[in-house]
């Protein structure tokens, strides 16, 4: 009861987080090859061809493969178990590394805004667009794709949050790749200034996503309760036969585990051991809302009949 989760169910809870690491950090390995890949490339085409829109593209995929490279530390480290010094595990490790994401997000894109003003106003720059520039664009757009799915599925499997931020950064990467290419038609059409625009245009797009990332990162680190969660749990509590009333329901996330705290009003002449039977049932419906939940249960006696209804 107040020591939290039945041990089968506290088991089955963890043996799911130590389950998913292994897929987790391929999943994260993954992206931080593609990272590697992605970013050479668009450095290599971009100065060659003098395409600001590759270059800024390439700085993207430079912060990817850092973001990605923190993700895949952020995944190991969160897999530990809890200690004497962190009695919820390491789990915000992962949403330490997702808002580290979105300050390096922002910062690129305060370069790229700065250096796309100056060619507007102050310099045309020479463009060479070829076969090879369009190519790496859709080359980039194809792997971005296949990688974002990939982290995407992982991460709402486990709900992992640093996973969810390494796939928005690919989902960002198809966006603006797609705008780069609009650019680079532009120039090829005689719009010189098409490449420049293209290059505001992956901001934007970066900067709109690294907000709503961070807004996410933000609400996970000041521990806000998912949204509707508690009124869930509360309600399912109460259908427990025995039980007569549920409140007090407190919820954080530490990773992927969520911790559930609640009390619960209960018959007072019951034995111990009923009661705590009674404990276990209410922790197993809540395993059917939360599958990872880390419950403790707080019973308070209620003497009389507790199918009866308050006054």
């Amino acid at each position: 009861m107040g020591r939290g989760a039945h041990p089968h169910l506290r088991w089955y809870s963890w043996k799911r987080v130590t389950d998913s690491l292994s897929e987790k950090q391929s999943a994260a390995l993954g992206s931080l090859l593609a990272a590697v890949g992605l970013t050479a490339i668009k450095i290599v085409v971009g100065l060659w061809t003098g395409s600001l829109g590759i270059l800024a593209e390439a700085a993207h995929s430079g912060l990817d493969l850092v973001a990605a490279g923190l993700t895949f530390l952020a995944v190991r480290l969160s897999g530990r178990p809890a200690d004497r010094e962190h009695l919820y595990g390491h789990g915000k490790v992962e949403n330490l590394s997702a808002l580290a994401e979105t300050l390096l997000l922002l910062l690129t894109c305060a370069w790229v805004v700065r250096e796309a003003a100056h060619r507007l106003r102050f310099h045309r720059a020479a463009i060479e667009v070829t076969v090879w520039s369009l190519a790496v664009m859709l080359i980039s757009i194809v792997i971005n794709i296949s990688r974002s799915r990939v982290l995407s599925r992982i991460a709402r499997k486990y709900h992992s949050q640093a996973l969810e931020a390494d796939a928005l950064h690919f989902q960002t990467d198809v966006w603006s790749s797609a705008v780069v290419i609009v650019g680079l038609v532009a120039v090829k059409t005689g719009l010189w200034w098409g490449d420049a625009v293209a290059a505001l245009g992956v901001s934007a797009v970066v900067v709109w996503v690294s907000v709503r990332l961070g807004r996410r990162t933000v609400d996970a680190l000041l521990d806000t309760a998912p949204v509707g969660m508690e009124q869930r749990i509360a309600r399912a509590v109460e259908t427990v036969d025995g039980v007569r009333d549920c409140h007090h329901v407190r919820l954080r996330y530490s990773g992927p585990v969520l911790f559930i705290d609640l009390h619960v009003l209960v018959d007072g002449a019951q034995t111990l051991a009923e009661a705590h039977r009674l404990t276990e049932t209410i922790e197993a419906t809540i395993q059917q809302i939360a599958p990872q939940a880390d419950v403790t249960v707080h019973p308070e006696p209620f003497e009389g009949n507790p199918a009866e209804p308050r006054a």
